[in-house]
């Protein structure tokens, strides 16, 4: 059997309207000043998830056009094996959802809850998350 050929012209990927995943892709916050400032900013709370956004100032080393995103869940959400499940499932909903929702220029944190961010079904995750942004985006239903 012998391999495919490869393209004459050296392009390998697929053309399309969609951005590259790297472009679209949130940066992700690991600076304890940017928590900080996140948590003194908009919040929203629902059973599974703790939501908080923030617009960055223009004198911000981060690009204005980026969407940045943070994690956390505290010991009270269990151990480490339940803290990482946590984990997954809120950067898991947040790259769904805000590759298309998220407003550039803004900081987003999740915060995890104990006992139900790893135990709500996930479909319910993303409604709430939805939801969420849509209060703090001020979209009204």
């Amino acid at each position: 059997m012998t391999p495919p050929e490869a393209p004459m012209d050296g392009n390998n990927a697929a053309r399309g309207n969609s951005p590259s995943a790297v472009s679209s892709r949130p940066v992700v916050l690991t600076q304890r000043a940017d928590f900080q400032r996140a948590s003194r900013a908009a919040h929203v709370a629902k059973p599974g998830f703790v939501l908080q956004m923030r617009k960055r100032r223009d004198d911000e080393t981060c690009p204005p056009e980026r969407v940045r995103v943070g994690f956390t869940c505290s010991k009270k959400v269990g151990n480490a094996v339940a803290r990482n499940r946590a984990k997954r499932r809120l950067r898991e909903i947040a790259r769904l959802a805000l590759t298309q929702r998220g407003q550039p220029g803004h900081d987003y944190v999740l915060i995890g809850r104990r006992g139900t961010t790893a135990d709500l079904p996930f479909t319910q995750l993303q409604a709430d998350f939805d939801a969420a942004l849509d209060i703090l985006h001020g979209v009204r239903k």
